[in-house]
């Protein structure tokens, strides 16, 4: 921004009021004519004297406030409107959306392929258009790139995609001596309103957008092959990268994915043909293997007291003894 002095600011400021109210003044004239009011009838409207709404006319109205303007306007039937023209340094009103065809763009251009802004599906109207078009003429293939700032109507924009596809199958035969294939995947920006519409309608997307998103970042970044199913890819709030949307799986995924896992089953051990002959009259039990966890040592109020055999003969307990031993007999 080039600096300039206060004193020609001032300056071209004064100029500038002068040019605005002398156009001012005129248009208010010129409407109070067309209403067949005096200068005095007008006035009285709007609680000014005649030699103030004559002045005012000749574009000599600057030091009355924009209040007394806007009443004037009213009493005519109009209103007084003041607004800046566009700022030089604003950026434009599709700015988001020019941002992600940027991106595509140069991502294309980066990979070797041939990339189109606007690209119409239907040469006789050219309001009909895909946001960029990839056309790869080695591998005869022809992508449509939908950009997507802010979805308004999932519905609308989804049959807006399908119904450019199908016209750009209808052109594709015109573009060369054999046939091009057509793919079309959506790049959306991944702001917070977003991620939350497709969280919000996730068998929706799923069902629009079954291709690989991960084939899809890597088909626009490096050329690779397309899928041939549409496909959803996020593109960061500055338009700088691409990444692939993480699909949500569906319920019929989630089933089969549930009926894949193998159930966990206790193995016996040893073996049944391993397993040694039991005793006559005694039953083999299996043990299950691996053993279960060893149990915590009881509380000292619930510790079992050691068990032992006693002698029939003599009443003592086997390996202890009961009282003195006895004398050995000469």
């Amino acid at each position: 921004m080039v600096k300039r002095r206060a004193s020609d600011i001032a300056v071209d400021a004064a100029r500038r009021n002068q040019q605005q109210l002398a156009r001012l003044g005129g248009q208010v004239s010129a409407a109070r004519s067309r209403r067949r009011l005096t200068q005095a009838q007008l006035g009285a409207l709007v609680g000014l004297a005649r030699s103030t709404v004559s002045a005012l006319e000749r574009g000599r109205g600057g030091g009355h406030t924009l209040d007394t303007w806007q009443r004037i306007g009213v009493a005519l039937g109009t209103s007084v409107r003041v607004d800046l023209p566009r700022d030089p340094l604003a950026d434009t009103a599709d700015a988001g959306h020019l941002v992600l065809q940027e991106l595509v763009l140069r991502l294309a251009r980066a990979a070797g392929i041939r990339g189109s802004f606007e690209l119409p599906t239907r040469p006789a109207d050219p309001s009909r258009s895909a946001d960029v078009g990839l056309r790869d003429d080695l591998r005869r293939r022809l992508t449509l790139v939908e950009c997507w700032n802010a979805i308004g109507d999932i519905g609308g924009a989804a049959r807006s995609t399908s119904r450019k596809v199908a016209e750009a199958e209808r052109l594709a035969p015109t573009l060369g001596h054999m046939p091009y294939s057509v793919a079309s995947c959506w790049v959306v920006r991944a702001t917070r309103t977003n991620r939350a519409l497709v969280e919000r309608y996730p068998e929706v997307f799923a069902a629009r957008f079954p291709g690989s998103s991960l084939a899809w970042v890597r088909a626009l970044t490096t050329g690779s092959p397309p899928p041939a199913d549409p496909g959803l890819v996020w593109a960061d709030i500055r338009g700088t990268r691409l990444f692939a949307w993480r699909r949500a799986l569906t319920g019929a995924e989630l089933r089969a994915e549930t009926r894949a896992e193998p159930r966990a089953e206790p193995r016996i051990w040893p073996p049944a043909e391993t397993r040694a002959n039991p005793r006559p009259g005694q039953r083999a039990e299996p043990r299950i293997w691996p053993p279960a966890e060893p149990r915590a040592n009881p509380r000292p109020e619930q510790r079992a007291e050691p068990r032992h055999e006693t002698h029939a003969e003599t009443g003592s307990a086997r390996g202890t003894r009961a009282g003195p031993r006895p004398a050995r007999r000469p």
